[in-house]
């Protein structure tokens, strides 16, 4: 199973508009975050996960060729903006991808974008999407897909794991059960917006405290604001690091 983090940024991405902080302006690469979103292939497929508002500039810079399936994490805009920039994939592929959310994400998503999931008459647009409910784990290309109840400030969000593998991007708190569902992970990618306390966002502190918990040998912290030089890696302990657009996993 390969694993790419596409995107590690925040709502805003970074550099962020207008602004001239020292992050913004750094020459590291690393430094340049798109939204976040990562992929993962296995068994000849290809299931992204979310469809960030930067989804087309990823998929060139990756030379992404096919999407076989998407999994969406909740429906705030950085997360669902980009699910238009799908429609490239159906004119060479003529396939209608299959996606996977919770029920009010899908709710949400096709209240905003109903022409990818319906073929309105006389419209000429084929649908780009096929809607799929979660309530639990289910088969995907030969891997079982755990969804992950986390919690988002006052809202819910979902996490995914994928055999030792999980991928909890926009939470502030694990529920207990959640973390059950957690147990015996080699890699771990998990929010952790800045070093500031957020009330919709672990904090580096926050999302340490909670991969310690799961005791994951492997933990990268994720979905990153402007206040977070990837210079300063060296301050989180060990068994800890900061992602960056294009970090590659094998497992």
């Amino acid at each position: 199973m390969k694993i790419i983090i596409m995107g590690c940024g925040t709502s805003t991405g970074v550099p962020m508009v207008g602004c001239d902080c020292t992050v913004c302006r750094s020459d590291e690469p690393r430094d340049k975050r798109t939204r976040a979103s990562l992929l993962i292939c296995y068994n000849d497929h290809a299931v992204l996960i979310d469809t960030s508002t930067d989804l087309r500039t990823q998929a060139l810079h990756h030379n992404i060729r096919r999407i076989d399936a998407v999994l969406f994490s909740h429906a705030h805009a950085d997360h669902v903006n980009g699910i238009d920039d799908l429609r490239g994939f159906h004119f060479l592929h003529k396939e209608i991808i299959p996606c996977f959310a919770s029920p009010a994400t899908l709710e949400t998503l096709r209240g905003g974008f109903s022409y990818i999931f319906n073929e309105n008459d006389g419209s000429g647009y084929t649908p780009l999407l096929s809607a799929h409910e979660i309530s639990g784990p289910f088969e995907l290309f030969g891997r079982t897909i755990t969804p992950i109840p986390l919690l988002h400030g006052k809202t819910a969000s979902l996490g995914y794991r994928i055999g030792n593998f999980a991928y909890l991007t926009d939470c502030n708190a694990i529920p207990e059960t959640s973390m059950e569902l957690l147990q015996g992970l080699d890699l771990l990618v998990i929010d952790g917006l800045r070093w500031a306390p957020h009330p919709f966002h672990f904090n580096i502190t926050g999302a340490i405290d909670a991969a310690r918990q799961l005791k994951s040998p492997r933990t990268i912290l994720t979905h990153l604001t402007h206040q977070i030089a990837y210079s300063d890696e060296y301050k989180l302990p060990h068994g800890f690091e900061l992602a960056y657009d294009g970090m590659e996993f094998d497992l």
